[in-house]
């Protein structure tokens, strides 16, 4: 797969338009069947939009290995002018919806940064109530090197988070998934139940939920109609 280097074009447009503090935002597991999301932010310094091949081989965060990421975190949290992580927990995502809880993860972060940012790059997603000016960029990870150095950093912070939750719950997997629905998450779900960290409302967690509750009501002598 041809992998897509992000430029700094969007950040020295702002710059010239009179920003320095310049905050890239991205998120690392919408799509889980467990664990939290997980934003990061980061400002990176002028002399990283001058020269960005000080940040050689930052991208979209899905295109590196482990390894490769692990050498980027480094790399890119000892260069930041800040940056700073926000995580929102599986019972909020139900509770919130994903996009809520996207939106706050990255709230969190902003609000953890050691200097405040002036002006928001983020992937995708815009932040309506938040009193900053900023740009949604679609596939932004993938095109602007502050949303890369970003999408890394939640990127590693989770799979860490995820790891930790592997040594409470061995039996999910946690620490070769991550929590994606792959075959084996999904055996063990059935086998052992969701845990306090799975997300309850994704399918198709609730659609197993749902039945083994319809499944429960009907051996009781209840009606599936008494159950909704």
């Amino acid at each position: 797969m041809i992998r897509i280097c992000p430029t700094v074009e969007e950040e020295q447009a702002l710059r010239a338009a009179g920003y320095r503090a310049i905050a890239g935002l991205d998120e690392a597991g919408r799509g889980c069947l467990a664990g939290p999301v997980v934003a990061a932010a980061v400002i990176l310094p002028d002399a990283v939009i001058d020269a960005p091949d000080m940040l050689d081989g930052v991208a979209d965060s899905k295109m590196l290995s482990p390894a490769q990421r692990a050498d980027l975190f480094e790399r890119i949290t000892s260069l930041a002018v800040a940056w700073a992580v926000g995580a929102t927990p599986a019972h909020i995502i139900d509770s919130h919806g994903i996009l809520p809880a996207t939106r706050l993860a990255m709230q969190v972060a902003l609000l953890r940064l050691p200097r405040p940012a002036d002006v928001l790059l983020i992937d995708a997603v815009t932040l309506d109530c938040w009193p900053l000016p900023q740009r949604a960029l679609i596939k932004g990870d993938a095109r602007c090197l502050s949303i890369a150095a970003a999408s890394i950093i939640a990127k590693v912070t989770r799979d860490r988070l995820m790891d930790a939750l592997d040594t409470r719950w061995p039996q999910y997997g946690f620490a070769s998934h991550k929590g994606y629905g792959t075959a084996q998450h999904q055996q063990a779900l059935r086998r052992y139940g969701p845990t306090p960290h799975h997300r309850r409302t994704f399918r198709p967690l609730c659609d197993w939920l749902a039945t083994d509750a319809a499944d429960e009501g009907l051996a009781d002598g209840t009606s599936r109609r008494s159950l909704l």
